[in-house]
This record gives C-alpha cells, structure tokens and sequence, in this order.
C-alpha cells in the first residue's frame, strides 16, 4: 500500500496559526485513507472518537492531514496543559534523548528521576517528608498506590466511590464505576473492593456533611474500618461526569480515614497539574492525602506517572518491591522538567482561573437560554455541563449528537458520565480567549440545532 503524504513541512507547537479552519469536510480525504488502513491494522477494540488524524498541534488548535485546524478542547484528555510541543518540552526531551534514552532507573539510575521526585514532594499538598516513585499511566499509579497501602497497613479492603474511574487494568477496572466501555466482558476482577455513594450536588441534593455521613455509615456498616486498607477518590471526577462534591464531603471523608488507620488517597490524574487553578484540586479545601497519584499533565503529553506521599507509607515495601522497566524514564522525566518550567514561566495557574471565569460565563448565558443544561460545574480549565431531558432525566442521545456537530464543525469536545450526558471542557492552557469563546459558540450553535 502506498503511503499518504502527511504534510510534513506543518511544524506544531504555539508557532501554528491559532484558527478554526476547514478546508474540507471532517473526515478529509486522506484522514479517510487513514481510517481503512487502521482498521485493517489495529485492533478494532481501540476506538478513535475523532475522524481525523493528527499532523501537527499548539496553542489551542490541531491539524489534521487534510489541513484542516481544529479548535482542542480535550487536551488528549487533559495532558497538554502546557500546550503541545511547549518549547519547554521539546528542548529538554532533545536534550535528553541525544544522550541516552533508556537505562532502566531500577538498573543503572539517572538524575531526572530523582529531580522530578524533588520536585512531586516540594509541589504536592503537605509540609511532612514525602517519598515518591514513578511509574508509566495513571492506571499503573493507582495500582501502585493500593499495592503500598495494602503492604502498610496489613489491610486488604479498598473503597472507591460510585461514578469514579481510575484505570483499564484488572485491580483499576474493578475500582472503576463504568461498565461500557471499560469493564464489560473483562472480569471477573480484583476482590476485596467496595463501592461507596459519591457527593453529587446535582443528582442528590446532599450537603458535604449529609454525603460524608451517608458513605462512611456503607463502610462501617458494610465493610468494617479495621478492614479497610486505602479509600480513593478524585477530588473532582474526571470520567464520572466532572462531578465536585459538596463543600465539606472530602474533609470529613479525610478526617475518618485518619482517625481508623485507613490510608486516604486523592486520585488527581486528571485534576492535577494547574487543571483546576490550583496545582492541585486536593488544595480547594486543604485536603493532605496520604498518598496521591500522578500521571498525564506531568509532563507534557509523554508517559509517566507518580505516586507521592507520607515517607512511612511510601517506604513501606521492601527493595524491588516497587518498580518497572520503563518507569520513570529519562525522556520522559525530562520533559516532566520542562512542563515544571512552564507552569511557574507562564503562570498557568492563574491561566487556568482566567479561562474558568470565560467558560463560566460563555456556559451560564448558553444556559439561561437552554434549559437543557441542566447543571453547570467544574474549576479552572476543568469545566462541563450536565445535559438533560424535559423531565430532567440524563439525555445522552442529545449529547451524542451535540459532540458530534461540533467534531464536524472543527470543535474537539469530550462526552462523558456514567450515563453518557456531560460535555466536558478541557482546553490546553495555552488557549487563546478568542479561540476558546468560538469553541463554546460551537457548542451553543450545536445545541440550537438539535432543538426539540
């Protein structure tokens, strides 16, 4: 088969020209030569949402073969905080690579592991010693920060919380809510996990107080606090529908861990690293967990993660207990420092609040005009709206066909929740206002095309 020419001379990053621009229809026609040659290569068990494939990305924008600029709101479900090809980035991973791409830290270990260490136990909530080890995806984090807690405290049981997600391996399957498409058919899966009912302002109508109280009588009652090695939770829920607890619910959650000898870990993979306005979402309420996992805005768009927490726990396990072939390699640890760099240099933390002021108000004039939207959440550059039907109840259909206008039109947005009816905003932070307020322009010209 011949090979399609992919416009190499487009170079990414923030120099690419920050427009939506359509020069054909979504799909083009060489993304379309690229669908049938995936298909005919990959398994079709990996699924693609987008129809389109990728030559280039910086700033707010992404380009596929066909030239066509897209507006992102996803950042690769938000990795590219700093943006893509952040020079940041890019200058450290060149550097990197052009000495050694791969030791093995667990064999022969290099500084950038242990600087980027430094750095996950300066930066996360707490002034108490902290450990750190790392590790590949956000899933092989969780796994990883259950197996030290189990070793820690001698317990097995671990709570996790209705509509949570934390991973696509066996033990992290069985800690997420979601069946379709992420558990259906693979089980039976990891024992010894519990599921506890999660604060969600919209649906139940509960303060912090009254859901904290509701989910630690389930665990006392159903499970017993001697049993329970670890609780985890995500400060707010990524996959679950962006779902923010009530003011209050994570503190006392928090506060009952501590007191029954139960390691509290704050999953922030998808909420960490300025996502929310706050390096992370753990610090909206002074939450210090005793274990916090790590991974996709770490480094900027290459694959590593992080447990870091309490010395005691992290030091738990014995030598060799923890580790990989690839965790924590020297490439991607570079580019952990370099996205570090980007962060402080740019300020992406107040970033993150300037775009959450312009979301809110882009969502809530949508709002006044559609009541459809039924719940508007979220912090930082981490927003959604929740939509729903006459009576109230979730709509999916309509989110479907919402998310899909605006893939057509030039705009990538997210569905997600546990019933499929949340569009979830996740710009890059390097976002321009205009290109942002134009992306949810979309998302209001698709909702008025798919009136009732």
């Amino acid at each position: 088969m011949s090979m399609t020419v992919t416009a190499p001379e487009i170079v990414g990053g923030p120099s690419l020209p920050q427009e939506r621009r359509l020069v054909t229809s979504i799909p083009g026609p060489l993304s379309e030569q690229w669908i049938a040659r995936k298909q005919a290569a990959v398994s079709s068990g990996v699924g693609t949402m987008m129809p389109v494939y990728a030559v280039a990305a910086g700033g707010g924008v992404i380009v596929d073969v066909d030239g066509n600029s897209l507006i992102d709101l996803g950042s690769g479900i938000a990795v590219t905080n700093v943006g893509n090809a952040d020079p940041h980035v890019t200058a450290a991973v060149i550097e990197q690579v052009q000495r050694f791409t791969h030791t093995c830290f667990t064999i022969t270990p290099y500084d950038g592991y242990v600087e980027v260490a430094e750095a996950l136990n300066r930066l996360t909530p707490g002034d108490h010693a902290k450990r750190t080890a790392l590790f590949n995806s956000g899933a092989e984090a969780v796994e990883n920060a259950i197996k030290i807690a189990r070793y820690f405290t001698g317990k097995s049981a671990v709570v996790a919380f209705d509509h949570g997600y934390h991973g696509r391996t066996n033990l992290t399957m069985g800690l997420t809510a979601k069946a379709m498409p992420y558990k259906a058919g693979f089980g039976p899966f990891a024992p010894d996990i519990y599921r506890a009912p999660m604060s969600y302002p919209f649906r139940d109508g509960l303060s912090g107080a009254e859901a904290a109280e509701r989910a630690i009588h389930m665990m006392e009652r159903q499970i017993g606090a001697d049993r329970i090695a670890a609780i985890i939770i995500e400060p707010i829920q990524g996959e679950g529908g962006f779902v923010v607890p009530a003011k209050g619910f994570l503190p006392a959650l928090q506060a009952w861990a501590n007191a029954n000898g139960v390691v509290f870990i704050a999953d922030e993979v998808q909420t960490g690293f300025a996502r929310t306005g706050q390096m992370f979402a753990s610090e909206d309420e002074g939450i210090v967990p005793d274990l916090i996992t790590l991974a996709k805005g770490i480094a900027g768009g290459l694959p590593l993660a992080a447990v870091t927490g309490r010395a005691e726990i992290m030091d738990a396990p014995h030598a060799g207990g923890l580790g990989g072939t690839y965790g924590g390699n020297p490439i991607a640890t570079a580019a952990a420092l370099g996205a570090l760099a980007a962060y402080d240099e740019h300020d992406l933390l107040g970033r993150a609040r300037e775009l959450e002021a312009i979301i809110l108000a882009e969502l809530t004039a949508l709002q006044q005009q559609d009541a459809r939207i039924g719940d508007i959440r979220g912090r930082g550059a981490m927003m959604a709206i929740e939509l729903v039907d006459a009576d109230g109840k979730p709509d999916a259909a309509l989110t479907g066909r919402v998310a899909k206008h605006c893939h057509n039109a030039g705009v990538i947005v997210l569905t997600c929740g546990t019933d499929g009816n949340v569009i979830r905003l996740l710009p890059p932070l390097s976002i321009s206002d205009e290109l942002l307020r134009e992306g949810i322009g979309v998302i209001g010209e698709a909702l008025a095309a798919n009136a009732a």
